[in-house]
Order: C-alpha cells, then structure tokens, then sequence
C-alpha cells in the first residue's frame, strides 16, 4: 500500500451524508439526499425525497433574512456600512466588500439575495432596530409564524450550521416569500455592478439556471457550506403550472441544477400525476 501524503486532508461530508440520507434511493437518482416539489398554489406535495429531515441550510439563510429586513420597513435608499462585524469569522471566507463600504440597503439586500454576499447580509441584520440579536429573534419568530417548527436560526447569513431547517418548512418559506415582490426581483437579478468607494465590483446571479431562457424563475436562492452540501430552492413555471423546488445537500456544486433538470423533465411528462413519489425520512440532524 502507498501511505498517503502528509498534506493529505480526508474531503468533509455533510451532515447529510453522515447520516446516511444519500443511502436512500429514489427512481431519478438525485444527487441530492434531500427534495421536495409542492404546487405553489396548495402546497401539496408532488415528489418527496426525505422531506422531514433537518439540516443545515447555509444560504437558504438569506431568503428569511430578506423578509425580516423587509417587514421591518426600514428604508431601502438608507446607507449602511460594512464593518469589521461583518467579517465571517465562522467559515473565514472571503467578500468583495472591504470594511468602509457604505451601499444603499437595497443594494446590500440584491447583493445577498442574488450572489449570497454574507457581509452584506450580517450588516443587514446588524443594522436592525435593536441590533443583530434582535434581528435573529425576528427570523425565529417569523419562522413560527410562517408553521416552519423545524426551523431555527442563529444568525442571518447561514455560514453557521446551527442554522437548521427541513425541506418542508423552506417551501413554506419560499411560498411565503414569494409574496415580496422586492425578493423576486433582487433573488432573480442576473447582475449588478456597486460602488465600493474602492473600485467598482460587478456581481453575477449564483443560480446559473438563472440566464438560461428554458427556465421561468420566480424566485431562487442557493447556499452551500460543507456541512449542508449545496442546495438550492427556487419558483418555477412548468407548462402553466408554479412549483416550488427544494433541494438540500446535493454532492457537488452543479448537481443541484441537474437534480432541478430531472425534476423538472419527470413533472413534464406527466410524473406527479401518474404517482407522487414519497421516500421514508432518515434520522434528523438539529432541531
């Protein structure tokens, strides 16, 4: 046998993956352990794949994060500041916006939404009447409001894995959102090019589904840290009929688009009306 390198560092799974979610099987064979497709309209579910699991949901996050900044109805031409606050000292990943870099709220608000900017995000919450901790007991009570008991928040960007939901409470969620024409607009922007007071930085919609003309969006977000693998939720339009799509935990970060492909493909020729698929929940993470 060939020792491994000293370097060597084992690739990290998701909790998903840990706990055996992506042993199920389902007859599309997604790479995701975790989907869900409701009508938009009732709710009722039209495919189900481990639907009742809660996980982490990374940037999902920012889809509740959104709603609380705007049922506060704080003004979105208002500047705010990034800060050193804002710089993620969960997961240290990086952003293209230095402290010092003041944008409208509206800006940092599309810039979260549309690229999953976490600076932008943390200074949303930051900003909040009342602060940070103020801001998360908003999303947790909106969360309860909305019927998502699975879901709890920590904080408003999802770099944290204490940020947990199910498949189930998001299209809750999504359903809900919906309703905010702002979300909709800023969540399916293709671009937008902000002003730092350093340089100008132009920005590109995270759901590369997003540019394509085969596909009618509604509203999306997509998220990934290495505990809940990528995941995407999104609104879509199939033959006259509005869907929401969750997928949680996919292997890789294009297998979530490719997972919406099938779905999409299976819903298309007639899937959801021959039999809804349901597959049996494996063991939670969180709660």
């Amino acid at each position: 046998m060939t020792a491994a390198p000293r370097d060597f560092t084992p690739a990290r799974v998701s909790i998903g993956q840990a706990i055996g979610l992506h042993a199920t099987d389902d007859p599309l064979d997604l790479r995701s352990s975790v989907a869900l497709v409701v009508d938009q309209r009732t709710g009722a579910p039209l495919f189900s794949k481990n639907a009742q699991a809660v996980l982490p949901i990374a940037s999902i996050t920012k889809l509740m994060t959104a709603l609380v900044v705007i049922d506060s109805g704080a003004p979105m031409g208002e500047t705010l500041e990034i800060t050193a606050a804002d710089i993620d000292t969960e997961k240290n990943s990086g952003s293209r916006l230095p402290p010092g870099t003041r944008l409208s709220r509206g800006e940092m608000l599309q810039l979260a939404l549309m690229s999953s900017e976490n600076r932008a995000a943390n200074a949303l919450g930051r900003n909040h009447p009342g602060g940070l901790r103020a801001f998360v007991d908003a999303m947790n009570t909106k969360a309860r409001a909305l019927g998502m008991p699975d879901t709890h928040f920590v904080e408003p960007t999802g770099l944290s894995s204490s940020n947990v939901s199910n498949a189930r409470d998001l299209s809750r969620m999504v359903r809900e959102a919906l309703e905010y024409p702002l979300v909709r607009q800023f969540s399916t922007a293709p671009g937008l090019t902000v002003d730092t007071g350093y340089r100008m930085v132009s920005y590109r919609n995270t759901n590369r589904l997003i540019s394509s003309p085969t596909w009618d969006i509604g509203l999306q977000k997509t998220g990934y840290i290495s505990e809940a693998g990528s995941c995407l939720v999104m609104q879509v339009s199939l033959d006259g009929q509005a869907v929401v799509m969750v997928l949680l935990d996919a292997t890789g970060p294009s297998s979530r688009f490719g997972d919406a492909q099938r779905l999409r493909e299976w819903l298309e020729h007639g899937g959801a009306r021959a039999a809804p698929m349901r597959t049996v929940a494996a063991p939670s993470f969180g709660s």
